[in-house]
C-alpha cells in the first residue's frame, strides 16, 4: 500500500497490537481493513461473508470500499442504506485500524485509518526481515523479457525503458520467491548480416574491433555505420545486394569464413550491450542471451 496521506510522526509509537507472525511476515494495512470489513459483511449479511469489500484507493480518504454496490443487488436493497448499515457494524476508532467511515455518494465507504495503525505498520516493517514482506511466488516461474537488441545497431530509449522495467520487474518477482528466467532475444539472424558481412570484406581497412577504435569511439557505434553505409550500397548496387544474399546463404549453409565474422559481429556487439547494462546495473548476464539464431536448427522440423 502506498501511503498517499502524510501524518506527523508523534515522539512515542502508540501502543497498537503488532501484526508480525512466526515467518516475520507483516500484515498490511489493507488486508487489515479488508478484515475488519468482512466482520462487518458478515454481522449485516451473513450469507455473504465471504464477500470481496472491494478496497480501493481514495481520492478523499485514505481508502474506499465498495461492497455495498454489488452486494445491494443480491439482495435488493439501496446501495447507499445497505452501506450505512454495514457502517453500523464497522469496529472503528482509537486501538482499531479505522479511525472514522462515512458514507459516500451512490454506497461508498470513504475510509480514514488511525494515526495508530499507519505507526505501528511503520514501526513493525522496519524491525522486521525483509521488511515484513512474504514470499507469495513461490512455486511461481516467470520469464521476463528484456530490451532484445538488434547485433550491430545501437540500442535507444526503448531498449532502455524495456531493460529498466523489465530488472524491476525481475528483481520484484525474486524478492517474492519466484523463479525468474530473464531472457534477451537479441536480432542476430537474417538479410542484414549477409550484407554487413559482404561489406566488411570488401572494406577491410574500416575498424570495427573494440581494439581498432580511438578512445570514446565503441564497436557497436562503428558496426551500426558500417550497417548504414552497407544498406545504402545495397539499395544502390544490384551486384552487391547479390553477393549480399549470396552471403546470407553461406551464412544459413555454415560457411566457415561468414560464420567467423558472424560471430566476431556478435562477441563485439554483446560486448557494447554488455558495458551499457553494467552501467545501469541491470542483472542480466550472457547466460540469459537467446538470439534469433538459437531457432535456426529447429526451423526445418517447424516448418
Amino acid at each position: 500500500m502506498i501511503l498517499t496521506n502524510v501524518r506527523s510522526c508523534p515522539i512515542a509509537l502508540p501502543e497498537l497490537e503488532h501484526h508480525v507472525d512466526q515467518q516475520h511476515v507483516v500484515v498490511s494495512l489493507t488486508d487489515q481493513v479488508v478484515d475488519a470489513l468482512r466482520r462487518s459483511i458478515a454481522s449485516v449479511m451473513p450469507d455473504h461473508a465471504d464477500a470481496d469489500p472491494l478496497v480501493r484507493p481514495s481520492d478523499h480518504a485514505d481508502l474506499q470500499a465498495n461492497a455495498a454496490l454489488g452486494l445491494a443487488k443480491a439482495v435488493r436493497r439501496r446501495p447507499a442504506e445497505l452501506a450505512g448499515d454495514l457502517l453500523g457494524q464497522l469496529a472503528t476508532g482509537p486501538g482499531q485500524v479505522i479511525a472514522d467511515a462515512e458514507v459516500s455518494g451512490p454506497g461508498f465507504l470513504n475510509l480514514t485509518l488511525t494515526d495508530a495503525a499507519l505507526w505501528a505498520q511503520v514501526r513493525d516493517r522496519l524491525s522486521a526481515p525483509r521488511l515484513g514482506i512474504d514470499r507469495p511466488e513461490t512455486g511461481r516461474r516467470t520469464v521476463i523479457d528484456y530490451s532484445a537488441p538488434n547485433i550491430a545497431k545501437e540500442m535507444h530509449v526503448g531498449h532502455l525503458r524495456t531493460t529498466i522495467i523489465g530488472d524491476a520487474l525481475a528483481r520484484i518477482m525474486a524478492f517474492l520467491g519466484g523463479d525468474v528466467i530473464r531472457q534477451n532475444h537479441l536480432g542476430d539472424w537474417g538479410t542484414q548480416f549477409g550484407m554487413l558481412i559482404q561489406y566488411l570484406d570488401e572494406h577491410p581497412e574500416a575498424p570495427w574491433h573494440a581494439d581498432q577504435l580511438d578512445a570514446g569511439t565503441d564497436a557497436i557505434g562503428a558496426l551500426d555505420s558500417l550497417y548504414r553505409a552497407a544498406r545504402a550500397t545495397f539499395d544502390a548496387d544490384p551486384a552487391f545486394a547479390d553477393r549480399s544474399r549470396a552471403r546470407v546463404v553461406a551464412l544459413q549453409a555454415g560457411d566457415t569464413a561468414t560464420v567467423d565474422t558472424w560471430r566476431a559481429i556478435i562477441a563485439e556487439s554483446q560486448g557494447a550491450f554488455n558495458a551499457l547494462y553494467a552501467r545501469l546495473g541491470v542483472l542480466l548476464t550472457d547466460d540469459d542471451v537467446s538470439g534469433e539464431s538459437f531457432y535456426n536448427p529447429m526451423l526445418p522440423e517447424v516448418a
